[in-house]
């Protein structure tokens, strides 16, 4: 049995889905949309088990936004995957008014329903007496008090769900017929749904994916042909609800006990202040960008060390051949490149999961809407851009909280400008290559103000290109913002556990095999080119070390370079000059730009190896070969101060990270978005590269 939990949002519903379900849940994603699929199995009291779908929070069944629309889809359409056989409403106590909406409803699509009252202590607190027992015989459905963070009422609920088939359905609330005459018979027998209140709220629905464009059509004459505008008649509809809703509340629910007065009220005139919000808001994310950034290096490096010397390992033990180097320089840097982002997604993802249990997240999504939307984005946006300072990939995940489908997409889009810890190593060098260590005002270092340049220029990009985004997207969806503040609340272990636990799970998942394959196809590029003319330069380099008496660490150097320049990657290296040579580029800085399409700190490594540094690790004398290549063309420094300025620029903009790529396919379930924001990324960071290179040469 299929059991549908629906509610408003901030009721407690994923507390109540995770206490019933704990780790025995599977995520997936509902075609077409970038709303994701939660479903869990429960073991009933008497031993059956059934499948619980939990379905994306929402206040009405009248959609105003994607995943709202899948809630109404899944409960109106038999043939929708996850089209329940009975439903569980979780309902805020405190807040009874506003959640039985919803709750009439659903009774009035004819679901065997269980009506869960979560927050009982919160009613409590606002003095309310609620006659449950008087409540279930008026709308003959069992209702079950609960408390979600503490799974009091885990029992009884199962017990309900036992019987909840069994029961009689519930009188109609709401008959569109006797509101709307004919029209609601009419648009029946058009769409071909048996319940009255299902054809009406398709009927009168303002975008449902469900309706074929032809029956879209009929419909919106019959609309015309009744004097009836959409909007108005649901209006009209909520109103009627809401009618009965006064009536039921004036009978059973009596306000007897004093109000208790909780800290959310003082605590919302500190968080969400007009300068006082601000800066503890920048607080916490400079604590949480602290924690992603520093915390995670110990692990990551532990990986990392972990993985390396599991190469070392495979090569020690397998028989040397092409299947050893695979595994050992393929198949195992592929597997680290993906675990080693866990610790940033883990960390990112508690602090996320702790603010949004605390409460605190939706002071801050009030508190940034105003200045994010005239960017094209909202609130929810600020955290998912500042954590991409840390990294693109947990924080392209973070924008899950983000509800609104073309406000998430530009984010998505745009947060890969802002300036990661990838890109560090790249700057490092190349600033110490053309700009001086002197000191500015007495006490600021040149250098580290570029530094500091580059990381402004990021964001003011990606506010820029969000602009951009925002004009060129389009969604019939209105770019409005409706929340409801929850009272604040200390965070449950249970969900910050899951949640990472999900986040990290669907990332290894499925960006990871991503990530991996990639990894191997250029492992496999850069170690593997034409016979002939890897033997051609093996034997030039053989003679001229005979003839100039190298060292066997040169000779070893050498080879390895040579090794790089005909590889295919190499060689491809070499076709694409001419179209980076504009930029001030050569073949070996072009080798260097794809490679560090598998990771932008590759750029360093990269160069070591072309100039033939036997000791990667010693980035002085990488920096001294950089500084004394001549390129033989201009006869200027390979790596001249405008060279060096418009290589920053390229890699300050161009989608150089795989990972990310595959992040961004995971994310909006499509490669149009990934390939789109590549195309722009790397078009934008080459004609900006092309300016500086041009100006400043």
């Amino acid at each position: 049995m299929k059991v549908a939990l629906v509610g408003n949002p901030n009721t407690g519903k994923t507390s109540l889905f995770n206490r019933l379900t704990g780790l025995n849940q599977k995520v997936g994603n509902y075609q077409g949309v970038t709303v994701d699929s939660k479903a869990g199995q429960i073991r009933l009291e008497n031993g059956d088990k059934l499948t619980l779908i939990d379905l994306p929070g929402t206040y009405s069944l009248h959609a105003t936004s994607l995943d709202e629309e899948i809630v109404t889809e899944a409960l109106t359409n038999p043939s929708f995957k996850d089209h329940p056989d009975a439903v569980v409403v979780v309902a805020d106590a405190a807040n009874l008014k506003r959640n039985l909406l919803l709750f009439t409803q659903v009774l009035d699509l004819g679901f065997p329903v269980v009506l869960v009252l979560n927050m009982m202590d919160e009613a409590s607190k606002k003095g309310l007496d609620i006659d449950i027992k008087g409540l279930e015989d008026h709308f003959n459905v069992p209702i079950v008090p609960f408390n979600a963070r503490k799974g009091k009422g885990v029992k009884e609920l199962k017990k309900s769900l036992e019987a909840v088939t069994k029961r009689s359905k519930s009188a109609s609330i709401f008959d569109p017929s006797e509101e709307f005459g004919s029209f609601a018979d009419d648009a029946s027998r058009l769409l071909g749904v048996d319940s009255a209140y299902a054809s009406w709220l398709l009927a009168v629905s303002l975008h449902n994916r469900t309706i074929p464009e032809s029956t879209r059509s009929k419909l919106k004459l019959l609309l015309k042909e009744h004097d009836l505008i959409p909007r108005r008649a649901q209006v009209k509809e909520t109103i009627s609800r809401y009618r009965y809703i006064d009536e039921v509340l004036n009978r059973f629910v009596s306000k007897t006990g004093e109000i208790t007065k909780g800290n959310t009220d003082l605590l919302d005139k500190i968080f969400t202040h007009k300068i006082l919000g601000f800066l503890i808001f920048f607080a916490i994310l400079a604590l949480t960008f602290q924690a992603v950034f520093s915390w995670a290096s110990w692990p990551m490096d532990m990986i990392e060390l972990f993985f390396a010397n599991l190469s070392t390992w495979v090569i020690d033990i397998l028989p040397q051949g092409p299947l050893a180097e695979l595994i050992a320089d393929g198949l195992i840097p592929g597997l680290a490149g993906v675990l080693v982002f866990i610790p940033q997604i883990t960390i990112l993802f508690a602090f996320i999961a702790l603010l949004e249990e605390t409460g605190y997240m939706s002071r801050v999504v009030f508190l940034m809407d105003s200045s994010m939307r005239k960017f094209g984005m909202n609130g929810r946006s600020v955290v998912p851009l500042l954590s991409g300072m840390a990294c693109a990939i947990p924080a392209v995940m973070a924008t899950r909280s983000i509800n609104n489908w073309k406000e998430r997409l530009t984010t998505i889009l745009v947060t890969p400008f802002m300036t990661c810890s990838a890109r560090l190593p790249v700057y490092t060098i190349l600033i110490a290559l053309v700009v001086p260590s002197t000191k500015v005002l007495g006490f600021l270092n040149l250098q580290g103000l570029v530094l500091m340049g580059l990381y402004v220029f990021g964001f003011v990009m990606a506010v820029t290109s969000s602009l951009v985004f925002s004009r060129v997207l389009k969604s019939s969806h209105k770019g409005y913002l409706i929340m409801e503040m929850p009272t604040y609340k200390l965070p449950q272990g249970r969900n910050v556990g899951l949640t990472i636990v999900e986040k990290v799970k669907s990332f290894v998942m499925s960006a990871g095999k991503i990530i991996l394959s990639i990894s191997m196809i250029l492992w496999v590029l850069a170690n593997y080119g034409p016979e002939e003319r890897r033997e051609n330069a093996i034997t030039e380099i053989q003679q001229a070390a005979t003839a100039e008496n190298w060292s066997p660490e040169e000779v070893e150097s050498k080879l390895a370079a040579a090794d790089l320049e005909n590889s295919y990657i190499g060689i491809f290296g070499k076709a694409i000059e001419p179209a980076i040579r504009p930029l001030g580029y050569d073949w070996k800085i072009g080798i260097a730009l794809i490679s560090s399409f598998a990771a932008r700190e590759v750029f360093v490594g990269t160069m070591a190896t072309i100039y033939a540094i036997s000791d990667p690790d010693n980035e002085s004398r990488i920096k001294d070969q950089m500084k004394a290549d001549i390129n033989p063309l201009t006869g200027d420094r390979t790596f001249s101060f405008a060279v060096a300025m418009s290589l920053l620029i390229f890699y300050a903009l161009a989608m150089q990270c795989m990972s990310t790529i595959a992040v961004v396919y995971r994310e909006t379930k499509s490669w149009s978005w990934p390939i789109l924001q590549f195309v722009f990324m790397t078009g934008l960071a080459y004609i900006l590269s092309f300016i500086v290179y041009q100006v400043l040469k």
